[in-house]
């Protein structure tokens, strides 16, 4: 019996040995070793931001941790794993959030972030307005419903240009076609060259020939002009030929007005420009007379009387514009 109780004895012994040296090698292992995170919130000027929201995003979601900063803006996070990459987002009242760069720590690294400003948040307000492309449609719409009498077309003049919307190039060439085409201006280009067969100019004899003659280069330099000088130029050097009605002030401020208006006009940008779309319209269109007009019309006269004829016209029509045709133009919504 004491054999056995030796021997039982012996036993537990050797397995409480075992049991104790298995604790003690597990007891042993190194626990991963964490790192320290610490920074204080300042504002843009480097005044203290107290009591921040300070978030610590790891790569996953769920790795998040967040604290509030003190009274005197400092802040401290501690057990952040080694190795691996985290992200600091700090947030309050009245200013944009602000993230640091990634931060990775060594084992038992103690971490100060620095650079912690906070600017202040951006304000965003609402305002409806209309787009420009909006308002220029919008114009243009009821430049195209304009007519003196309720029949002459009177489309190239601006009477609401409180808000100027420059015209893109298919819409100067919309209007330009808009004025050509209009029955109106077809009746006038006959009337012109009726004119003309009465004064015999250009030298294409009297008849029926004589004025059909007369009518074809009424067309074509009506439609060279108005193509080149009020679409084709104005689209490439981006100004606007349109008239725009000053309809205040004095007599004489309205009168120079209108009549400047031949040699300046408004660029796209609204700034003020010399009209070289106008005169050069013009020009073009004397150059291009020459290639059809008689031979003995021909010549640099034709070209300079053309450019001169067209700005006296421009004068003319601006001051007409200005005192006379807005009281028996149409408009819509008047």
């Amino acid at each position: 019996m004491r054999l056995h109780s030796r021997s039982f004895l012996c036993s537990f012994f050797l397995v409480a040995c075992f049991a104790a040296t298995a604790i003690a090698q597990q007891l042993s292992v190194p626990e991963p070793q964490t790192g320290t995170i610490v920074g204080t919130v300042l504002d843009f000027t480097g005044d203290i931001v107290p009591n921040a929201t300070v978030v610590l995003q790891g790569p996953n979601r769920n790795d998040e941790r967040r604290i509030s900063a003190q009274d005197n803006g400092f802040f401290r996070l501690d057990g952040v794993k080694q190795g691996t990459p985290y992200r600091v987002t700090i947030s309050a009242n009245g200013f944009a959030d602000w993230t640091s760069d990634q931060i990775v720590l060594a084992p038992s690294q103690y971490f100060i972030l620095s650079g912690v400003k906070l600017h202040i948040a951006s304000v965003q307000v609402s305002v409806t307005v209309s787009p420009v492309e909006e308002v220029a449609v919008q114009q243009l719409k009821a430049e195209e419903s304009q007519r003196i009498a309720g029949i002459f077309p009177n489309f190239y003049v601006v009477y609401d240009h409180q808000q100027y919307a420059p015209l893109n190039s298919k819409q100067k060439f919309h209007l330009a076609m808009k004025l050509l085409t209009d029955p109106v201006t077809t009746a006038g280009f006959g009337l012109n060259a009726a004119i003309y067969q009465i004064a015999d100019y250009p030298s294409y004899g009297q008849g029926s020939k004589g004025y059909g003659k007369r009518l074809g280069a009424t067309f074509a330099g009506g439609y060279t002009n108005i193509l080149i000088g009020d679409a084709l130029l104005p689209s490439l050097l981006h100004q606007d030929t349109r008239y725009f009605y000053q309809g205040t002030g004095t007599t004489k401020s309205r009168l120079i007005h209108a009549l400047s208006s031949a040699f300046v006009i408004k660029g796209d940008d609204g700034r003020r420009q010399f009209n070289f779309s106008g005169i050069g319209g013009n020009l073009a269109s004397g150059a291009i007379a020459n290639a059809y007009y008689p031979e003995k019309d021909r010549g640099v006269h034709l070209v300079i009387s053309g450019a001169l004829i067209g700005a006296g016209g421009r004068m003319a029509n601006a001051v007409v514009q200005e005192f006379v045709l807005p009281k028996f133009t149409s408009r819509r919504g008047h």
